[in-house]
């Protein structure tokens, strides 16, 4: 048995703790990140949105938050490490952009993001369809996508002329991250559409599957019309999306017979106003438990 100090030179455990922290403290610095101002890192911080706005803004945000979702689940789960770390960074990407827009919405009533990503319900959510379909085998997950980033690349495109100054400062960030996701999901559909006989029929599938979910995303509604102006038509946005679209599939030898099917048509869709798939609640359960499970908790 190791002899134990004089009394006199045993310390207590507070006295350890309290050296350890100072320890700590020289060698690393402060790193409290209660006392970083988190806010001040997104883009277009600063502008108070309007109520219609701030809709619009909740739209785009969640689109980016859930499809954020989704992808980060393929970490560790990926074909091969490098797409990991391919879609593990799409996911971050797209959860900045979540961040920043959610931001903007909450300032027409108060709510921070983390209010409106962990405290709202299914149907207080706006995200199209697209964005909440499950991530299905690889091939499911580069058809969303390919449709996603396209949409994006337009949306975002268009936004960043806004004449709210603090929208188009996030879509003009955006636009940037955004090419990258798009051209990653083209290389993917090429591989996948010109590789092995499994590979293209999978690819297939996953347009036929995917596609129906289009439509909504181009759809005008009274909201877009009031903000005439301020934001693009969504249905301006489509011949662009059709042209760049149309290029990848013809690229990848792929025809619209190839993957539409006239029995199934589009999806009603319905997000944009709260009606949503059956995945999106699941979803939801599994993103907002540890916020509502330990509401206030800091670390």
């Amino acid at each position: 048995m190791s002899p134990q100090p004089p009394a006199n030179e045993r310390r207590s455990a507070a006295a350890v703790d309290a050296q350890y922290e100072a320890e700590a403290a020289e060698a690393h610095g402060d790193v409290t990140v209660d006392e970083l101002d988190l806010a001040a890192e997104l883009a277009g911080a600063g502008g108070t949105a309007s109520e219609d706005v701030a809709e619009y803004a909740l739209r785009l945000g969640d689109d980016a938050l859930i499809l954020s979702q989704r992808l980060g689940w393929w970490i560790s789960r990926a074909p091969e490490l490098e797409e990991d770390m391919a879609l593990g960074n799409i996911a971050l990407d797209l959860l900045g952009h979540a961040r920043s827009l959610l931001h903007y919405a909450g300032t027409a009533s108060g709510r921070s993001e983390d209010d409106l990503a962990y405290w709202r319900d299914e149907p207080e959510f706006r995200c199209a369809w697209l964005f909440q379909q499950p991530n299905g085998d690889f091939a499911h997950t580069i058809a969303r996508g390919v449709i996603a980033s396209a949409y994006m690349q337009e949306l975002y495109t268009a936004l960043s002329t806004s004449t709210d100054a603090t929208l188009a400062a996030i879509a003009a960030k955006a636009v940037k991250e955004v090419a990258y996701h798009r051209d990653h999901a083209v290389q993917w559909t090429l591989r996948l559409a010109g590789g092995t006989e499994e590979s293209r029929a999978r690819m297939l599938v996953a347009l036929t599957d995917t596609w129906p979910y289009t439509d909504e995303l181009f759809r005008d509604d009274a909201l877009t019309e009031r903000l005439a102006g301020v934001v693009p038509a969504p249905s301006s946005l489509r011949p662009a999306f059709d042209e760049v679209l149309g290029a990848v599939l013809a690229e990848a030898e792929i025809a619209e017979a190839d993957f539409t099917n006239r029995k199934i048509g589009q999806s009603s869709g319905g997000g944009r106003h709260g009606n949503h798939s059956t995945h999106l609640g699941p979803l939801l359960a599994e993103m907002q438990v540890l916020a509502r499970r330990h509401p206030g908790a800091t670390w």
